[in-house]
Parts: C-alpha cells; structure tokens; sequence
C-alpha cells in the first residue's frame, strides 16, 4: 500500500513498532480516522462486540470500532441515566466533541443499553443511526438464513450512504482480506499460548488493537512484518504464572492495567477485542457470501457473554480456554456497571471453584487512572501461586 492511514511503525525495529501502536491507541483524537476523512472517505463506526465489517470495507468505507475511550463524558453525560457503562458515554462524546465524525453508525442488541444507542444516537446525527440484530436463538434452524437477511439490510444501506454498490466481487476481495487478517491474529495468539515470553499480552494487545482504526490491507501489512521479529526474538522464559484474562470482550481495560497484568504474569489467552477474532476459520468464498458470513457467525465462532447459544454454555468454553492455553490461573473482571459481564463472573468463578482453579476477581473502566489495589492484590495473587 501506498498511502499509509498509519505508516509511522514502518521501518522501526519492534520495539519501535510498539510504541507506534501504543502512541496510536492512546490518542483520542484518532488521527487515522481523520487522515481518511481528508482524503475523502466515508467511516462506518460500529459499537462492540462483533459487526461483519467486510460489507463496510467492500463498499469502500472505513469501519471503526467504536470501543470508548479515556476521555471524561463532558457532551455525552446529559445523553444517558447515571448507572451506565463508561463505553457507551465516551463512545457518544467522541463524536459529539468532534474527535471522530461518522457518516452511519450501527449497534447491537447486546444488552439493554446497547441496544437503546442507535436511538440516542440518532437524536443527534442525521446521518443512519441503526440497530444490527444479531440472531437471539442462535440454535433456530432458522438463525442463518435470518441473519442473512440482516446482513442485506445493513448493505443496502451502506450502499445508499456510500453510492457505491457492494458487489460479490468486492465483497469477496473484503473476505479475502479479512480471512488473512484473522488467520494473522490466530498466529500472534498461538504464540501467546505456546510462547508467551516472546510477546507480552499488553505487546500483543497494542499490535491487535490499532486494527480497528485502520484498514485491513493496512494492519496485515503491519502483522506480517511484527510476527517474524516477534518469533526471532531472543527472549528467555522466566518464571510467571500462566492466567486466562477474561471480561474484556465490550468496555476495554486501561492499558497500562494491561500492561501491569502482563508484568507479573504471561496473558496466554483472553476475550480482549474478541470481536476482531470471533470468526475462528476462513469464510468460503463461493456461493452465496453473506450466508457464508452468516453462517460463520453462528457456527464457526468464539464466545461471550453477550451471545446466547446452548451449545456454547460460557463456563464450559471458559475452562476450555484455559485448558487449551496451559493456564495455571484466571483473572476474571469485568467492566463498572456491565450487567453481562457482571452476571457471569458469578458463573465462571462457580465453575473454576468446582475444578479448584484459581482464580482471581475485579472490576476495572476505562478512565481508571489508578489501580494500585487492585494491583497490588494481583501482584499478592501471582506470588501465591508461585510459591503454593
């Protein structure tokens, strides 16, 4: 690619390559949105956990994840009751203080307050403000071909937004990029599992979250050169304790609480962004596409609180990462105020205290800038573990 959204990790050695990605993540002002803006595109911007970007990308949009970020809800706050997540406020104010302009938006029904955005949205944007509904029986026989009709909703108006048909065609190409870009964070995490002490989890978090605010083509590019020198790395093991991070699938942690965690222990697997990576294979390429992708959805896919499928009861897919990691442990949090993730900690812990895994439990948001307790009792945790 020629004209870089984000060039700056280019020729850097990896350490250099990080702290461009982290410099990046943590602007607020999202100067990759804005340099595509300039250059004349469109930005699709879509509320956690998963949106079928490839139907963004084929029309020639830029997708964004909105996510939040740290920044103080000066706009949004009169737009919202008080006991709300932090992610749905700072989403809001990203836009209406002008960091980040949008020309559609789509949310989902993930939980009640999710699913009242696009309505709140749109008293303030004229622009389409919608709800993406994602299938709430996803054992129905008929949830693909459900879904599928869902995804031709949302193109066709992504298409009326953009003026741009979204052939099969250009559908496939954005498949193709998006097949290669999931099965390049597979590889980062095998490594995380296999070899964690080549790539911390705070390290990985930075390459894979800079995703969502570039193109695809873009963040392949950057992964493919990242990868290499991570596996060239002349890191030694040392003695930390394995642990499974889990509640990071909505509102995302503090980096620098990413970063703490990963200093005391190997992060060998985690639900972090796990939209980026919740199709777990490639999506064909023949056929009808949008039922490929539909299907994928539904049968080819990870877990969260937020999807309901009897034939993936969380817990169980829980203790199925941790055995598939090697984990000796669990850090289990969830976001202020996130009922998901809240009512299944009381899952997951029941069923690591039924094995005897050890565990431990917290709270964490966004704008958190101090979390020495919480530190400190992980750091208390870990030695534990070590030493037990």
């Amino acid at each position: 690619m020629t004209n870089h959204l984000f060039g700056t990790w280019q020729n850097q050695s990896l350490e250099g390559i990080f702290a461009e990605c982290r410099e990046l993540a943590e602007n607020a002002d999202f100067p990759t949105v804005k340099r595509w803006r300039e250059n004349g595109g469109k930005v699709l911007g879509h509320f956690q956990v998963y949106f079928p970007e490839e139907i963004a990308h084929a029309a020639g949009m830029l997708p964004l994840k909105m996510r939040g970020a740290p920044v103080e809800p000066t706009h949004s706050d009169s737009r919202f009751g008080s006991y709300l997540c932090s992610i749905l406020k700072t989403s809001l104010e990203l836009v209406l203080s002008n960091r980040v302009e949008l020309d559609m938006f789509v949310t989902h029904p993930i939980c009640d307050a999710a699913r009242n955005l696009a309505a709140v949205w749109g008293r303030n944007y004229s622009y389409p403000c919608q709800i993406l509904y994602l299938p709430q029986n996803a054992n129905s026989k008929a949830s693909a071909e459900y879904l599928r009709g869902e995804y031709e909703r949302v193109k066709g108006d992504v298409e009326a937004v953009t003026g741009s048909k979204v052939t099969d065609e250009a559908l496939r190409n954005s498949l193709i990029v998006y097949n290669e870009n999931r099965r390049l964070l597979r590889q980062l995490y095998e490594i995380k599992r296999k070899q964690p002490w080549l790539v911390t989890g705070f390290e990985a978090y930075l390459l894979m979250t800079v995703g969502g605010m570039i193109l695809r083509e873009e963040h392949n590019e950057l992964l493919k050169t990242a990868i290499p020198l991570i596996e060239a790395r002349p890191a030694k093991r040392q003695d930390k304790i394995r642990v499974v991070f889990e509640g990071g699938f909505c509102e995302q942690p503090p980096l620098d609480l990413i970063r703490a965690i990963s200093q005391s222990c190997y992060i060998v697997d985690d639900d972090l962004l796990i939209g980026l990576r919740w199709i777990l294979e490639d999506i064909p390429l023949e056929g009808d596409l949008l039922m490929n992708m539909a299907d994928a959805y539904l049968e080819k896919s990870s877990y969260s609180p937020v999807q309901h499928d009897a034939r993936k009861p969380k817990e169980k897919m829980l203790l199925q990462r941790i055995a598939d990691s090697g984990a000796e442990a669990a850090i289990i949090t969830a976001a202020k105020m996130c009922e998901p993730g809240l009512e299944d900690q009381v899952t997951y812990t029941k069923a690591l205290d039924e094995k005897g895994i050890p565990y431990f439990v917290g709270e964490f948001e966004e704008n958190m800038t101090s979390f020495d307790s919480m530190e400190i009792q992980l750091e208390t945790f870990t030695e534990n573990l070590i030493f037990s």
